[in-house]
């Protein structure tokens, strides 16, 4: 005979056999609740029931006898296998219907006059960023807070997702959290449950320090969610969550066609904004503008890329978004470590940077790529502040931030949006560890009358005070000119401050340009003689000896700079520099949205 005990303390719902019966293996026998979950009691092997010794209504307590049966001599007990379901379950077959209409092969005609545009989805760009088959997406069976007002049908078909695609997926191997408006569902614009998708997103990106992707393309707040018991809507958290992020992880923005009012809010929080040239960002779009009463204004004409690429606004300019995702893949990688693999130009292409003719202007970019591994540089801001280019870069496979004054602008001279450009390109490459290169070819900062009506005494200190919190090695090469307080606010505020300062035997040295000194020096010697050759004989003489005096050797004999050097071997010494170079823990201050 064969006892067949309960599992559990429960309560006998349903008796199927009775004495007497004869049952297969793997037959239902009888059905235990508990705590409102059914277990079934079947059949371990072939036989029949001798006795019952519950009945229907009783309740059992765990290991009690149900029943007894006598198992058929040659009942062995078998071996249970999952056999796949005969019929689709109904919970799944709804499941995949629901999914269906967030996928862009079922929206074809809003698929297609997005194509028309010129332009990609939502989903296509992430499948595009996004390694293969690694998106998770989170949210996707929101619809617009808008039952009030729609029918159900109505939201699932035509505002899929609340028009925001949110997720975590892998980014080269690393996990990102990834936000997309959705500009073919209610204009990319920004509803109660998209507000709620972002910040469960950016709560899990703070938390697991992943670094976020936005694409930001979209109209803004959207008034027509009547769902939600509010007034004006202003108590969401989102603009908050998001402007946490700073300088806690990298945080990139992409956007492309129109970003307004809120997406472009969140894009102005990004450290990074790449846009296509078909981009509109402003903060205002046309109906804000009109119901402010400034006037009637087609959306091209509000904050078109070059203009945003001009101010600042706009990082990297691209064509479209697909060169868009490529810039953010690149961007990202460089806060992914150490490129395993690289390879470098001739370094004796250095020597010939800097023209033998002091006073011939050079483009400084060409020190850049000769110095950064092979295809490794990648500009920032490079249609504002053009007196400084700013880049990241790789230096024997190590992400580097660099600085490098452009003598083609201003003859290299510092004005107030060069200044902001580097300090907060400081401020970036602190908050996220990357060390600094400096490459110095400055007579200072810009002087004049008009120049100090930009406010150039606020805006040039910045520099100072960026360099005053780095916790990132600082490495300095001084190419050329090294004058004044220019020259000490690309070497971390003084000559001494970064870890290594060198200078290439072109370089000159002063506390301010050489003919100026010369001039403003020996003022009355000047003056006693007639102008003309005697006057301009003078004056050669005393600026030879001034360069003379301040050389690049003659700096490096009184131990002001740490060392002159052969051009060809300064990728040497920034490498070695490298090697010995020590992070800190951050503590700020974050990165300026400007």
């Amino acid at each position: 005979m064969l006892d067949i005990h309960s599992p559990l303390q429960a309560h006998i719902a349903q008796c199927v056999v009775k004495p007497g019966d004869a049952v297969t293996a793997g037959q239902l026998l009888m059905v235990l609740e508990a705590m409102k979950m059914e277990h079934e009691i079947t059949a371990p092997m072939g036989g029949e029931i001798r006795t019952l010794h519950f009945s229907k209504g009783e309740t059992v307590g765990e290991n009690d006898v149900l029943m007894t049966m006598q198992p058929n001599a040659s009942s062995v007990q078998p071996v249970l296998k999952q056999e796949p379901a005969s019929t689709p379950r109904a919970d799944l077959t709804r499941l995949q219907a629901r999914l269906e209409h967030t996928l862009d092969a079922n929206r074809p005609e809003v698929v297609a006059k997005r194509h028309a545009l010129g332009l990609r989805t939502a989903r296509e760009n992430i499948a595009d960023l996004c390694d293969a088959n690694s998106f998770s997406e989170y949210g996707a069976l929101a619809v617009a807070a808008q039952s009030q007002r729609r029918t159900a049908d109505d939201l699932m078909r035509n505002t899929p997702a609340d028009g925001m695609v949110t997720g975590i997926g892998s980014i080269a191997g690393q996990r990102c959290a990834i936000l997309a408006y959705d500009a073919t569902v209610l204009a990319g614009t920004q509803g109660m449950r998209n507000h709620q998708k972002t910040d469960r997103l950016l709560g899990l990106a703070l938390e697991h320090q992943l670094p976020v992707v936005l694409f930001a393309e979209g109209g803004g707040g959207r008034p027509g969610d009547v769902d939600m018991p509010i007034v004006a809507g202003l108590h969401v958290t989102t603009f908050a969550s998001f402007a946490k992020l700073n300088g806690q992880i990298p945080v990139i923005g992409i956007t492309t066609g129109r970003c307004f009012a809120g997406n472009a809010a969140l894009l102005g929080c990004c450290d990074v904004i790449i846009a296509t040239r078909s981009s509109n960002i402003g903060m205002g779009g046309p109906a804000m503008v009109e119901g402010g009463g400034l006037g009637v204004f087609k959306p091209e004409a509000i904050g078109p890329s070059p203009v945003q690429h001009a101010n600042g606004v706009i990082d990297i300019l691209v064509e479209d978004e697909a060169h868009a995702v490529a810039a953010a893949k690149k961007y990202l990688a460089f806060f992914q470590g150490s490129a395993p693999a690289w390879h470098a130009p001739e370094a004796e292409l250095l020597r010939n940077v800097v023209p033998e003719n002091r006073l011939r202007v050079y483009d400084s970019l060409a020190a850049v790529h000769a110095l950064a591994d092979t295809d490794s540089v990648l500009q920032l801001r490079t249609g504002f502040g053009m007196g400084i280019h700013t880049a990241l870069a790789r230096i024997e496979g190590r992400a580097v931030g660099i600085l490098a004054n452009n003598p083609q602008h201003l003859g290299g001279a510092i004005d107030a949006d060069a200044a902001d450009k580097a300090s907060r390109f400081m401020q970036l490459c602190n908050a996220h560890g990357l060390p600094l290169v400096s490459l110095v070819d400055t007579p200072g900062f810009m002087v004049g009358p008009d120049t100090e009506a930009t406010a150039q005494v606020r805006h040039v200190s910045r520099m100072f005070i960026a360099a005053a919190h780095l916790r990132v090695p600082f490495l300095s090469v001084v190419l050329r000119k090294g004058y004044g307080l220019g020259a000490m606010a690309m070497t971390a505020g003084g000559f001494h401050a970064p870890l290594c300062t060198v200078a290439w035997p072109s370089a000159e040295f002063g506390a301010m340009g050489l003919e100026g000194a010369v001039r403003l020096g020996y003022k009355k010697e000047l003056e006693a003689l007639p102008e003309g050759t005697q006057r301009d004989a003078l004056f050669a003489q005393l600026l030879a000896q001034h360069i003379e005096n301040g050389s690049a050797i003659a700096m490096a004999t009184t131990l002001e700079i740490d060392a002159v050097i052969d051009p060809a071997q300064t990728r040497t010494w920034l490498a070695q520099g490298l090697a010995s170079e020590r992070v800190k823990a951050f503590q700020g201050p974050a990165i300026d949205s400007w």
